[in-house]
């Protein structure tokens, strides 16, 4: 029983670091939450010339990223994929998005990309993660986390088998 407890929490631990990503300039980061099969964040708005950076590796399932009208597509699925698409001045609209694969269980997104003469007072406090401060700035899941997390798993596995090896030699 402990053994499995083991496996599942060095498990999360993988899961928790597997999803590492710094931004570039203004890049927006899309990534996969594995446990809901979702896109995250699903629904962002940019400004033409920006970029959104598909990125998941080490995933357990094989996802891609590909827009409903062709205008891109991230390949095959696959458990790793890093993918930018810059959308160009003039190419200000609403772009749909699916996980091939997983689309029929609601793995889909949507990009509005708003003219490059817009303000962007009204979306920065719709979505403040997308603000003017946060510009740069890493985008990363809890890294130092999950490593804390797999360490203290592997020690616990290595306390355990030790513990039964020595009682299993005193009968």
């Amino acid at each position: 029983m402990r053994y499995r407890f083991l496996i599942l929490v060095t498990a999360f631990g993988v899961l928790l670091t597997s999803t590492t990503v710094i931004a570039q300039d203004d890049d927006v980061i899309i990534t996969v939450d594995s446990t809901n099969l979702q896109f995250s964040p699903s629904d962002i708005t940019i400004k033409e010339g920006q970029a959104v950076r598909f990125f998941w590796s080490g995933e357990l399932l094989p996802h891609n990223a590909v827009s409903t009208d062709g205008l891109f597509d991230s390949g095959d699925p696959s458990r790793n994929v890093d993918y930018r698409f810059v959308f160009e001045i003039g190419m200000s609209g609403s772009y749909e998005f699916v996980c091939e694969p997983h689309e029929q269980l609601g793995m889909v997104g949507e990009i509005t990309v708003q003219p490059m003469n817009e303000t962007q007072d009204e979306s920065e406090e719709k979505d403040p993660e997308n603000s003017e401060s946060s510009k740069g700035q890493s985008y990363f899941t809890s890294y130092g986390l999950g490593l804390i997390v797999l360490s203290i798993s592997v020690l616990l596995l290595f306390r355990y088998e030790t513990l039964k090896s020595t009682i299993f030699r005193k009968k």
